[in-house]
C-alpha cells in the first residue's frame, strides 16, 4: 500500500477544494438557518441533485466497487437497497413529511408525539447516526489522502479532517447546501469518465461500460476460482442478502439528513419530485459501481490469478482507484478517480456534521437546557459541537472496525430500527402516542447495540442479527412494541390526530 507524492491528483483537489469554498463563501450565512438546513430553496432538481450529493458518499464511490470486488454478488444488496430506499421515501413519507412541516427530525417526533423525551432520544440517535456514517466517511478520506499525497494513513486522515473542518467553519450550511449541485455534477463526472477509458483500454465496449463489463463478468465466471466472485450466494445466505438489502431500505427512509432535505422545497409536489430527480442522480452511480469491482478482478485474472480474500480485503476500499491503475490509463484519469472520492465522502460529511450539530445545539441546547439562548450563543455551541463531533469521528477512523460500506450500514441499521418506525407509525397511525414512540426508540436502540455485540461475541446469533442488517428483525420488531405500548396507554390528544387527518393526508 506504500504510495508516492502524486502532482496532478494534488493540483486538481485543490483546484475543486478552492472552487467549493469560493462558492461557500459566497452563500456564507451568519444566521440561525446556519444548522438548520432550512434556507431558501433550490428547486426540484437542485433538491434532488442535493440528496444525490449527500448520498454519493465514500460508501457509495468507493465501498461499492470494494464490496463488489471482495464479494461479488452480495454487492447487490446494497446497491437494491440504497436505491429502493428512495422509493419508500418517495411512496411512504416525502408528501406527509412536507406537510407536516417541521424542520429536522427530532423536530417532528416533538411535534408529533408532545414529548421532551422522545425529542432528546431522537436526537440522540440522530447524533450517533453522524458519528458512524461519518467514520466510514473519514476511512475513504484518509485512503485516498494517502494515496494522493504518499503519507501514511494516519497523518492523511488528520488532513482531511482539518481540510472539512476548516471549509465548514469557513462557509456555513448555505455554502454546504448550494455546493451539492456543483458536487454532484463533478463527483458523477469523475466517476463515469475513468470508468469509460477502463472500459476502452481493456476492450470492452466503452461508451456504455456499465453494459461492457458483462463480457468481463462471463470470462470472470468461466475462471478457476471466479465463481467465488460470480456465483449469487458464495458469500452470503439468501436470509444474509435479504436481511441487509431490507435494513438499507428502511435505514435509507429513517436517515436525518436526508429527510431533512425535504423541508426545504416550497410545496409537497417539489417534495416528491426532488426523490425522482434524487433517485435517478443517484442511480446513475450505482449502475455504474459494479463495473469497477468487475474490471478490477478481471485485470487480476490477466495478471496471474486471483487474489486471496486476505490479500485482496486491504485494497477493496480504494479498489475503483486501483482499477483504474491496474487498466493503464493515463495518471491524471486515475486521478480524476481519487478526487471523486474525495469530493463524494466530503460532501457526505458537510451534511452529516451540520446534522450532528445542529441537534446538539438545538434539539438539545436550546429547546431542552437553556430556551433562553440567544442566536448567537446557539452558533456557538453548533460549531463547537462540530468541532467536538469531527474529533470524535477521527478518534474513531484511525482503527476502523470493517470496510467503508460495513460501518455505514451500521448507521442504516440503527435508523431503520428506530426513525424509520417511528416516522411511520407517526404518519400512518394516529393512535401511536408518546409512550410508544419512546418504547420503540429505546427497543430499536437496544436491538441494534445486539447486531454489533453479537457480531463481536456471538457468532451464533450474529448470523440471524447481523450488525449490519438488524433492522429486518428489529424494525418489524418496533413497530411492534409501539402498537401494543400506544394500545396499552392513553390515545395521543384529539387535535394532533384531527391535524394528521385534516392536514397532512389531505387529498
Amino acid at each position: 500500500m506504500s504510495e508516492s507524492f502524486k502532482l496532478a491528483p494534488v493540483l486538481m483537489l485543490l483546484t475543486v477544494l478552492g472552487l467549493f469554498l469560493l462558492v461557500g463563501l459566497a452563500s456564507r450565512t451568519r444566521k440561525g438557518e446556519y444548522y438548520l438546513v432550512s434556507g431558501r430553496s433550490i428547486g426540484r432538481m437542485g433538491i434532488g441533485a442535493a440528496i444525490a450529493s449527500n448520498w454519493m458518499s465514500a460508501a457509495s464511490f468507493l465501498g461499492i466497487a470494494g464490496i463488489f470486488y471482495l464479494q461479488g454478488y452480495l454487492a447487490l444488496a446494497y446497491v437494491i437497497g440504497w436505491t429502493g430506499g428512495y422509493v419508500l421515501l418517495l411512496i411512504l413519507l416525502a408528501r406527509q413529511i412536507r406537510r407536516f412541516g417541521k424542520y429536522t427530525a427530532p423536530e417532528f417526533v416533538e411535534a408529533r408525539y408532545e414529548s421532551h423525551l422522545a425529542r432528546f432520544l431522537s436526537a440522540l440517535i440522530t447524533i450517533f447516526i453522524t458519528l458512524i456514517y461519518c467514520v466510514a466517511q473519514y476511512k475513504g478520506i484518509g485512503l485516498v489522502f494517502a494515496w494522493i499525497f504518499g503519507l501514511d494513513y494516519i497523518p492523511a486522515l488528520f488532513f482531511g479532517c482539518a481540510v472539512v473542518v476548516s471549509y465548514l467553519v469557513l462557509s456555513g450550511s448555505l455554502g454546504a447546501s448550494r455546493n451539492p449541485q456543483l458536487q454532484y455534477g463533478l463527483i458523477i463526472v469523475c466517476f463515469l469518465l475513468p470508468l469509460m477509458a477502463i472500459a476502452g483500454k481493456l476492450g470492452f465496449f466503452w461508451p456504455l461500460p456499465q453494459f461492457g463489463y458483462g463480457r468481463a463478468l462471463q470470462e470472470i465466471a468461466a475462471a478457476d476460482g471466479g465463481s467465488l466472485f460470480a456465483s449469487p450466494w458464495a458469500n452470503a445466505t439468501p436470509y444474509q442478502w435479504a436481511a441487509l438489502c431490507f435494513t438499507l431500505m428502511v435505514g435509507t427512509a429513517g436517515l436525518p439528513h436526508v429527510l431533512s432535505r425535504f423541508y426545504t422545497v416550497p410545496n409537497v409536489r417539489d417534495a416528491r419530485w426532488s426523490v425522482v430527480w434524487g433517485i435517478f442522480f443517484i442511480g446513475l452511480l450505482y449502475w455504474s459501481a459494479p463495473a469497477y469491482g468487475t474490471f478490477a478482478r478481471w485485470c487480476e485474472m490477466n495478471g496471474g490469478g486471483f487474489a486471496a480474500t486476505a490479500e485482496a480485503a486491504p485494497i477493496a476500499d480504494l479498489v475503483a482507484i486501483k482499477a483504474a491503475e491496474w487498466a493503464g490509463i493515463p495518471d491524471w484519469l486515475v486521478g480524476v478517480v481519487a478526487v471523486g472520492a474525495i469530493m463524494a465522502a466530503f460532501s457526505t460529511v458537510t451534511g452529516l456534521l451540520i446534522t450532528g450539530a445542529g441537534a446538539v445545539s438545538y434539539d438539545i441546547y436550546y429547546r431542552l437546557l437553556n430556551p433562553k439562548a440567544t442566536e448567537r450563543q446557539r452558533m456557538k455551541v453548533a460549531k463547537g459541537a462540530t468541532l467536538v463531533l469531527a474529533l470524535i469521528v477521527l478518534a474513531a477512523a484511525m482503527k476502523p472496525p470493517g470496510m467503508i460500506a460495513e460501518i455505514t450500514a451500521i448507521a442504516f441499521a440503527l435508523a431503520g430500527n428506530t426513525l424509520f418506525p417511528v416516522f411511520l407509525l407517526g404518519i400512518w397511525w394516529d393512535r401511536t402516542n408518546r409512550q410508544g414512540a419512546v418504547a420503540g426508540m429505546l427497543t430499536g436502540i437496544a436491538i441494534t447495540l445486539a447486531g454489533v455485540g453479537a457480531s463481536l461475541w456471538w457468532p451464533e446469533l450474529a448470523f440471524w442479527l447481523p450488525a449490519t442488517a438488524s433492522a429486518f428483525i428489529g424494525a418489524p420488531l418496533v413497530l411492534l412494541v409501539m402498537v401494543i405500548v400506544s394500545l396499552a396507554t392513553a390515545p395521543p390528544p384529539e387535535h394532533l390526530r384531527r391535524f394528521l387527518a385534516d392536514d397532512v393526508h389531505q387529498p
